[in-house]
């Protein structure tokens, strides 16, 4: 047969059954299902929000529509300081836009060293570390500090970078009850005494924005010889009479053995960090896989970070105003009849409870209908069968855009029979 027929042939032969694929999406049907159940009932998705402007702390422009800010954990204001964007313009003038590598490498410029600078002023501490996230800052401390045969004991409601860290690395997790003094107790007793553990706490928990009871559960750990460390992320820059956060607040200076922050918070750009007194906390430098093997910040963003850092140690004002707002916001809400997170304020977070996911996204969107941007919360970030509105005070927010969220919660709550 010549190959013109051996093509024909071929041609016409069925081709062989191929088993069907496996499609690696299939998991998230039951997601998936949720999301189009609920766009269908008309609400706007509210995990995709664009904002086409943002004119200052607390004000942006969403859809053409001016809309107050009251859910982007801009605590302290910070994002359109005069000398902060200064910085910023000046490192990118000098610089250029980015480092094009790692900190171990050719991405250490000036202002990474600024940055570390400042923070060791601002906590008082020997040992500062940047990352180019909080969320790396958590992944690459936990996922390196402890080891196998150690163990890391952590809150059940801790953020998921927590989680991720832990599951990056080798060691043993154990979790305690939410913000059980007992219960980190107990669980540390069970553990053989000689081995390495690292409790791992949060000052202020982002959902519900309720504080821990750090000074009781630094005693305990001290209590079964384990370090810990305290992921301050929503409390730096207003929580103490320096702004360090809930440890300075509950007289844990030189007790806590790591802190953890981010600068997408209070400080107002991005990047995360650890700070310590460890004495041997520089090789983490040389151990710590998230911080070696990833690019570094943009000078221009770490030089804002640190003239932000810088003004944070001075900014009473801006704390005393945060918590004047979060005061009045939180008893505002209290009085209308609305479930909060927190029986008092307790954080520049003031949770708002709602009965199930169709009457939060209802709530969440009469809010933006009406000119107010918050946060819509659901699982997993929130604990099982809770759905919030979450609202993140600024210590820009004027007096005058609190009475007016106030008005605009009643109103919304009131169209759509949150309220009665």
């Amino acid at each position: 047969m010549t190959e013109a027929g051996f093509q024909a042939e071929a041609l016409t032969l069925d081709p062989a059954p191929v088993a069907p694929e496996r499609d690696l999406f299939s998991k998230f049907d039951p997601l998936i299902a949720e999301r189009e159940a609920l766009l269908a009932t008309g609400v706007r998705d509210p995990f995709g929000i664009v904002m086409d402007e943002v004119t200052s702390p607390t004000e942006a422009v969403i859809r053409g529509r001016k809309t107050i800010l009251l859910g982007t954990y801009n605590y302290m204001g910070m994002t359109f300081d005069p000398d902060v964007i200064r910085a910023g313009k000046d490192a990118l003038d000098r610089f250029g836009t980015g480092t094009n590598g790692s900190r171990m490498l050719n991405g250490t410029f000036r202002d990474h060293v600024e940055a570390e600078e400042a923070l060791k002023a601002f906590y008082g501490a020997r040992h500062a570390m940047v990352f180019s996230t909080g969320y790396q800052a958590n992944l690459g401390i936990l996922s390196t500090i402890a080891g196998k045969g150690e163990y890391i004991i952590l809150d059940a409601d801790s953020h998921a970078s927590i989680y991720d860290g832990c599951a990056l690395g080798n060691a043993e997790v154990v979790r305690f009850r939410h913000n059980s003094v007992e219960d980190l107790d107990r669980r540390l007793s069970r553990l053989p005494r000689e081995a390495g553990k690292l409790v791992v706490l949060e000052g202020v928990y982002s959902m519900l924005g309720d504080v821990a009871p750090l000074a009781e559960m630094v005693a305990v750990a001290k209590k079964h010889g384990a370090m810990t460390l305290s992921d301050e992320a929503h409390s730096m820059g207003f929580y103490g009479p320096n702004g360090r956060g809930v440890y300075e607040e509950q007289g844990l200076e030189g007790e806590v053995d790591f802190v953890i922050g981010t600068f997408s918070k209070s400080v107002g750009t991005v990047g995360g960090f650890c700070v310590s007194n460890h004495p041997k906390f520089e090789v983490m430098r040389l151990a710590c896989r998230p911080y070696i093997f990833t690019a570094s910040l943009p000078p221009s963003v770490v030089a804002t970070a640190a003239a932000s850092i810088r003004k944070l140690m001075f900014a009473h004002d801006k704390r005393r105003r945060l918590w004047d707002n979060a005061r009045a916001l939180h008893a505002g809400l209290t009085e209308m009849g609305f479930t909060l997170g927190t029986a008092t304020p307790q954080s520049a977070i003031v949770a708002v409870i709602l009965h199930d996911q169709q009457q939060a996204v209802t709530m969440w969107q009469a809010l933006l209908e009406g000119g107010l941007y918050v946060n819509m919360a659901r699982p997993p970030a929130t604990p099982a069968g809770t759905f919030l509105l979450r609202c993140s005070l600024c210590a820009e927010h004027t007096p005058e855009q609190i009475a007016t969220v106030l008005a605009m919660f009643r109103a919304a709550g009131e169209a759509t029979g949150t309220l009665h």
